[in-house]
């Protein structure tokens, strides 16, 4: 049954957010920068050891276990960290928490395409400046007015990592807006901004278990800043919602915090991983800028990526594809283990050898 017109006309629409194929058949998954190993063996442990009766008790609203886990790990307080349902969650709450001035969310032109959902979602303005033609965010366009900043850094999809001071630059000529950096990718690139926190009141830095702690499952994110900029996001979030956060996920987040010599070794690992990676793509004559995430944005000069996506999903190796401006010569291609990454570079061997470009 179609639906009236006039019941559609006071419905809100929004443009969603499409995440990565989720396939169903055991593929080599590539797609969505998941991280390749099991997470701590902390976290089993702690599956194992859960109360199963205190399941039927609603959580703890402040998520103290694992705020406290995260406020030692950063040497800060309890007060300056939130906690969401992956980074996601904690993102749109500062969206609709801190973007309110009527002024426009400044975010790059390419970057993650969730920020325009939320943006559109909670009609808050927004303007896009453009990458340069390396890919690399231009920090002079952010010095001009406007009602708030989000980046990600290392950007998505393009993997570039600005140093510490270019964050700062861009908080220097911001003092009278918040400024979100987004450290999705961080552990496997550089320093992060959480060393900003004390020196600028502004600063929200947002980070996430489902890279490099391997619990994308698990759904957990979280946001370091100032206790008064923490209180207000809390604030939103008890206004309609108190108990985001489940019971396992608290535990099990407590617990990887708490293993840090496994969080190293995995983050090596991968990184070892990928800058062999990028070594055999030059070796088969892609170009890509300097990835520092667990991912790669490459591209062939002479391939179609759209045409090489789809003959890699054919063989069962998902990667990511855009077809959109400025990006769709590019594929993101997840940094897996180095077995699997093997299969992805023997097909692509066979695939250029055979087509004799």
């Amino acid at each position: 049954m179609a639906v009236r017109s006039e019941l559609l006309k006071n419905i809100r629409q929004a443009e969603p957010y499409v995440p990565g194929e989720q396939p169903r058949r055991k593929v080599i998954k590539l797609n969505t920068n998941e991280n390749p190993y099991p997470p701590s063996p902390r976290v089993a442990e702690a599956l194992r050891n859960a109360d199963a009766d205190s399941l039927r008790l609603y959580p703890d609203p402040e998520a103290s276990a694992l705020t406290e886990s995260l406020a030692e790990y950063y040497g800060v307080n309890k007060d300056q960290v939130f906690v969401g349902v992956g980074s996601d969650d904690v993102i749109a709450l500062c969206f609709l928490t801190f973007f309110n001035s009527g002024k426009p969310v400044l975010f790059p032109d390419i970057t993650y395409s969730f920020y325009k959902v939320w943006a559109g979602l909670y009609g808050i303005p927004y303007e896009c400046p453009k990458l340069d033609e390396r890919f690399k965010i231009v920090r002079e366009d952010y010095y001009r007015e406007n009602g708030g900043i989000i980046f990600p850094n290392p950007n998505a999809p393009t993997a570039i990592y600005e140093e510490l001071d270019f964050t700062e630059d861009i908080l220097r000529h911001n003092r009278d807006t918040i400024v979100i950096v987004d450290e999705a990718y961080i552990d496997f690139a550089g320093r992060s901004a959480m060393e900003l926190i004390g020196k600028y009141d502004n600063l929200i830095v947002v980070q996430t278990f489902s890279k490099s702690r391997s619990m994308a499952g698990m759904r957990i994110g979280y946001a370091v800043s100032n206790p008064e900029l923490i209180r207000c996001l809390n604030n939103v979030k008890y206004s309609f919602n108190s108990y985001t956060i489940n019971q396992p996920a608290l535990l099990c987040g407590a617990a990887a915090v708490k293993d840090e010599e496994y969080f190293r070794d995995k983050i090596r690992i991968i990184i070892e991983t990928r800058e062999w990676a990028k070594e055999e793509l030059k070796r088969l004559g892609f170009e890509f800028p300097d990835a520092k995430a667990n991912f790669i944005f490459a591209r062939h000069p002479q391939y179609s990526a759209k045409e090489l996506f789809e003959a890699l999903k054919d063989q069962g190796i998902y990667v990511r594809y855009w077809d959109a401006e400025r990006i769709r010569d590019y594929l993101r291609i997840t940094i897996g283990t180095r077995k699997e990454m093997e299969v992805l570079f023997d097909f692509l061997r066979t695939y250029i050898q055979a087509d004799g470009k």
